[in-house]
């Protein structure tokens, strides 16, 4: 089994046996309660660009499938996108956080998204045995797209989730690795922002959790300060706290697709610092949690 996140953190040798312990049996009621569970998990931030973080990632979802959950991985590539366009001699312009995407830089999102940051991220997991199968929102139509807004190109929302790939992919107990490329009903291909289709896969598959891997300590009451975190909160308070300004800018659309998603039917979703080795397994598998977790209205 890959390493499971009890041993020391850069050293590679077992901890102490009572620390194991102790983790062994904060684990066993969240394995006890989350078996078979769907957890969407988007990949994105620095886990994505920093090979131990990115190892650290990979053993999680391994972990989380062999103790009977059934992860589901939704990645963008902005970065990858960006330095191949940079190879290439092209400039990225972007327009409230949204790449603007002609066809050229379509094709290079294509090129990078499909054909490289998939099959990274299919690899990693299947290092130890087979695990993951590697497939886009193109495949089958499984995300239906339209534009999003003319003045950014073939950049695309979800219209519509068709998961009847990704549940036969869960079926054959395997983790499905999903790019986020999209298509309409004509055939033309969308750049389609990960935060956005991970929301709407988890929706779309009734999942337990949504978890999004950032690159801050989870939602902050002072933007200023990782201490601030606030570790619970529910969609009407979301909405309280874009009002009164302490959520903004960028923040304010992640927060509304939580509060959408968990008004949507997902269980919970949660905001985590994906620089933190081994993130996943602390959020979902220890009391404290290390991140953001948002619940439904009246959920506490």
């Amino acid at each position: 089994m890959s390493d499971p996140g009890l041993r020391n953190p850069g050293q590679g040798t077992p901890a102490e046996p009572a620390a194991v312990v102790e983790v062994l049996l904060q684990a066993l009621p969240y394995i006890e309660a989350f078996r078979g569970s769907v957890v969407v998990v988007k990949f994105g931030g620095n886990a994505m660009t920093d090979p131990a973080l990115f190892e650290s990632f990979a053993s999680d979802i391994v972990w989380m499938h062999r103790v009977g959950m059934r992860p589901v991985v939704v990645h963008g590539g902005g970065p990858q996108i960006g330095e191949w366009m940079g190879r290439l001699g092209r400039e990225s312009t972007f327009v409230d956080g949204r790449r603007v995407t002609d066809s050229e830089t379509l094709e290079v999102a294509q090129m990078v998204l499909m054909g490289k940051v998939n099959s990274d991220i299919v690899n990693a997991l299947n290092s130890g045995g087979p695990v993951a199968v590697g497939l886009s929102g193109t495949d089958a139509s499984m995300l239906e797209a339209e534009p999003h807004d003319p003045e950014l190109g073939f950049v695309g929302r979800v219209s519509e989730v068709h998961p009847e790939l990704i549940e036969r992919t869960l079926a054959m107990d395997l983790v499905p690795v999903l790019a986020t490329i999209g298509v309409d009903g004509a055939g033309q291909r969308y750049n389609i922002n990960a935060d956005d289709a991970a929301t709407a896969v988890a929706r779309r598959l009734g999942a337990e959790k949504l978890v999004f891997l950032t690159d801050v300590p989870g939602l902050l009451a002072d933007a200023t300060d990782p201490g601030s975190l606030i570790e619970r909160v529910t969609a009407e308070r979301i909405g309280e706290l874009v009002s009164d300004g302490t959520i903004s800018g960028g923040m304010v659309p992640k927060m509304a697709g939580c509060a959408e998603a968990v008004r949507g039917g997902v269980g919970s979703v949660h905001l985590i610092d994906g620089r933190i080795p081994h993130v996943l397994l602390l959020e979902l598998f220890t009391d404290e949690g290390v991140g953001t977790m948002v619940t439904a209205d009246g959920e506490s």
